[in-house]
């Protein structure tokens, strides 16, 4: 790109780019480049034919770097996404054949539909960025972003993802169908790409480096973040710990809380949101706009509030409407 572009106006580029490929999930296209500016990875949850596959090779193709898609099935095994050790018999020796985790975009594809173990295969690659193959720890790429998709329905045959892996995502986005409007706008987009026999997504102009996104990542890291905001932010990570103080009826509904995690996500998060706004300042609104992303995956509600009907994004909306707001 131009020297004159600033990463803003890359970012800017590619969302549009995306926008235009991906219609009538706004909110999907958002939070992929919160995650991608964030430095963090999403679990991406929607009934099938909502683009969440379509969305992630969209974003690979508008950034320097690689892409691989792995589909999780029961017969997975962890050596096939992590590589495995190849025995090499002309000279005797085992030399380590990569897998797929080391590209720099990776969409697991439906991964409840993969045992724990397999899942588990993740969690190194999520949380220290690198790959353990028996006495060799192997680094992944300094760009890594992992989106996982999982199907609401169908559970037959799935396996929940384990806490300790929700933990490592940094955002866990519900996604619904679009609107009439959007739905006609798809109608003509796939119309265009079958006239054209485009079995890919069309490629944009011109694609980020990931020196561009990282600079654009330390420019958010950069946002300001009054002192009384921060302590919001805080003050809402703990009630899910302690919901008691803000009211008897909710403090029987939680089970386990949100980990320190949440509180690194939320705030790096609406940093990016407010960078994403043109702001050098986070209000209040980025940091509520975010929280039920950055926290349902985090808490478990006890059996009380699942015999009430009541659901993780019900309570968290409790919480934001009794933690007192700056």
């Amino acid at each position: 790109m131009s020297a004159h572009i600033t990463p803003h106006q890359t970012i800017v580029q590619l969302k549009n780019y995306i926008s235009q490929q991906i219609i009538g999930q706004d909110k999907l296209v958002n939070r992929l480049l919160i995650a991608l500016l964030a430095d963090g990875h999403m679990l991406v949850e929607g009934v099938p034919g909502l683009a969440k596959t379509r969305a992630i090779k969209v974003l690979s193709e508008g950034v320097e770097g690689d892409f691989h898609r792995i589909q999780f099935t029961p017969d997975l095994l962890p050596a096939d996404l992590t590589g495995t050790e190849i025995f090499r018999p002309q000279d005797g020796t085992f030399k380590f054949q990569r897998g797929p985790l080391f590209h720099n975009l990776v969409l697991a594809d439906e991964i409840n539909r993969a045992p724990a173990k397999v899942q588990s295969a993740l969690l190194e690659a999520m949380a220290e960025r690198q790959i353990t193959v028996g006495a060799e720890s192997y680094a992944l790429p300094g760009l890594f972003m992992v989106m996982a998709t999982q199907n609401p329905i169908e559970q037959e045959g799935t396996y929940p993802l384990p806490e300790a892996q929700l933990d490592r995502f940094l955002l866990h986005v519900f996604i619904d169908y679009p609107d009439a409007r959007a739905e006609k706008n798809i109608l003509h987009l796939a119309r265009s790409e079958a006239r054209q026999n485009l079995r890919e997504p069309a490629k944009p102009a011109t694609r980020i480096s990931q020196q561009e996104l990282f600079t654009a990542r330390k420019q958010c890291l950069d946002i300001h973040m009054a002192d009384n905001l921060e302590e919001y932010l805080l003050q809402l990570v703990l009630a899910t710990r302690h919901p008691q103080k803000y009211g008897d009826d909710i403090g029987k509904w939680l089970q386990f809380g949100a980990s320190p995690r949440a509180s690194i996500a939320l705030d790096r998060c609406a940093r990016v949101r407010a960078w994403l706004s043109g702001r050098d300042f986070v209000t209040p609104e980025d940091i509520q706009d975010l929280a039920h992303d950055v926290l349902r995956h985090r808490i478990i509600l006890s059996f009380e509030a699942e015999a009430e009907g009541i659901s993780k994004d019900h309570f968290i909306n409790q919480l934001i409407a009794r933690v007192a707001v700056p």
